[in-house]
């Protein structure tokens, strides 16, 4: 086997596609065959598949406080969480059209800590579950004035109900260690934090 092959998006064929649902995500299926690494094709594949419009995230911490903050809201995906389905996390949206990143993420830190947040630094830009997604995450780091975080946040009209909640940087890192930030995109993201501070 050549260890040097690389694929492209000229290596797949979709045979067949087909939505099943559509709302605040669209879930779709699909036919399709790709190249092999041994040579080849692959037989005709049936994969189900979670479309979902780009989103971005940002950790919003104090560098003169050394400390972070984190909004606490229900999330459906976590009902099965024997700790319950609320959740530590960054603050996070889905780009709406004509709107980029940077934009998206100084508009939801308003709408969801009450913050105004500047000097924007992207982290990474990933794909948070693709085996079942087409979701892209892009993740910002923006320093806030921790002393003005407080209080329950969000749109009613989106059903939100977010707590603001600040932490010195140090306890963050107790915090994944100890299990209570559980969702991939604010662990990258502290992790990113302790590595640039080091």
């Amino acid at each position: 086997m050549d260890k040097d092959i690389s694929f492209s998006s000229q290596d797949f064929e979709i045979e067949q596609e087909e939505i099943h649902y559509q709302g605040f995500i669209t879930l779709k299926s699909f036919q399709v065959r790709h190249k092999l690494y041994e040579g080849g094709w692959s037989p005709s594949l049936r994969r189900e598949l979670v479309v979902r419009s780009p989103a971005a995230a940002v950790l919003l911490y104090d560098p003169k406080r050394d400390e972070v903050v984190l909004i606490e809201q229900f999330r459906a995906g976590a009902i099965g969480d024997p700790s319950g389905p609320w959740m530590l996390e960054l603050v996070a949206g889905v780009v709406e059209p004509g709107e980029d990143f940077e934009a998206l993420v100084r508009r939801e830190t308003q709408e969801e800590a009450g913050l105004e947040v500047t000097d924007l630094v992207q982290i990474c830009d990933y794909y948070p579950s693709p085996g079942a997604s087409d979701e892209r995450l892009v993740l910002f780091c923006g320093h806030v004035d921790a002393s003005r975080a407080e209080g329950i946040h969000g749109l009613a009209e989106e059903g939100e109900d977010i707590r603001v909640k600040v932490y010195p940087r140090k306890q963050t890192v107790e915090l994944m260690r100890q299990g209570y930030v559980n969702n991939a995109a604010t662990i990258i993201a502290l992790q990113w934090l302790e590595l640039t501070r080091l």
